[in-house]
């Protein structure tokens, strides 16, 4: 059976004609994706409810990106000026099904600011803005220099041996960007999977679980054109399956 994958979107406030409204957000690259490589999409508005009774219909969770986490979540007392539509709502739900994620062993893919909310939720911190408080000696944010979002705009560096070297097939890997925010100091319990040229971690894994990757670029908005970075997806998919069949027998 194809796996359920579970997939959390942005909140959106629009103003049209008739009113102004509060929308759940996301890009139909992700379901695309996740279909693509085998799973069954579901998006998972966020909500205060009990992330377990989510998690017990769901075999892998996909955190995407969006806007940014509250930094007081990870001890920043200032709020950098670059640092927007911070939602509370999206953070506490986020933070509860990771967490209620990782104590089932529930395969998970982290995916832009999901790969920050994986950092924090483990206890590390953020840079609130890249180009202020880390360097600009690598442009992170490439819509700013008119590159599409399909294509490359700077290499990844796999760490040997290591689970992103592992599930792309190469030591170096091209990737788009779109980020402003990117993890400071790593959580203790996660790996460094790859970095930039700059020395931005860009790829973090949890060894101490089944499947647990992160990633800062986004693969769904490039696997129709470079079909690596489809990659990630078969590799979480069939985790997923994986991980059913294990629940099914238990």
């Amino acid at each position: 059976m194809k796996p359920l994958i579970g997939i959390t979107p942005s909140l959106s406030r629009d103003t049209f004609s008739h009113g102004i409204f509060e929308r759940y957000v996301l890009s139909n690259n992700y379901p695309n994706a996740v279909a693509t490589a085998g799973g069954i999409p579901v998006i998972l508005p966020p909500q205060d409810t009990d992330a377990g009774a989510i998690l017990d219909r769901l075999d892998g969770l996909l955190l995407s990106g969006g806007a940014d986490i509250d930094p007081a979540v990870y001890g920043d007392t200032d709020v950098h000026p670059t640092t927007y539509d911070i939602s509370q709502l999206r953070d506490t739900f986020e933070f509860a099904l990771l967490r209620e994620a990782l104590d089932r062993d529930l395969p998970i893919l982290c995916i832009c600011r999901g790969i920050q909310i994986l950092n924090v939720g483990l206890g590390g911190t953020l840079f609130q803005d890249v180009a202020d408080q880390f360097s600009q000696d690598l442009h992170h944010r490439q819509q700013e220099l008119g590159i599409e979002a399909a294509e490359p705009s700077h290499a990844v560096t796999a760490t040997d041996g290591g689970l992103l070297a592992e599930v792309y097939g190469n030591s170096t890997i091209q990737t788009n960007s779109f980020h402003h925010q990117a993890v400071k100091n790593l959580a203790p319990d996660l790996r460094v999977e790859g970095q930039t040229d700059d020395g931005l971690i860009e790829a973090v894994s949890l060894s101490a679980r089944s499947f647990v990757l992160g990633v800062q670029w986004h693969p769904e908005m490039m696997f129709r054109r470079h079909d690596e970075h489809l990659r990630p997806f078969e590799r979480f998919v069939a985790a997923a399956v994986s991980w059913s069949l294990v629940g099914a027998r238990g």
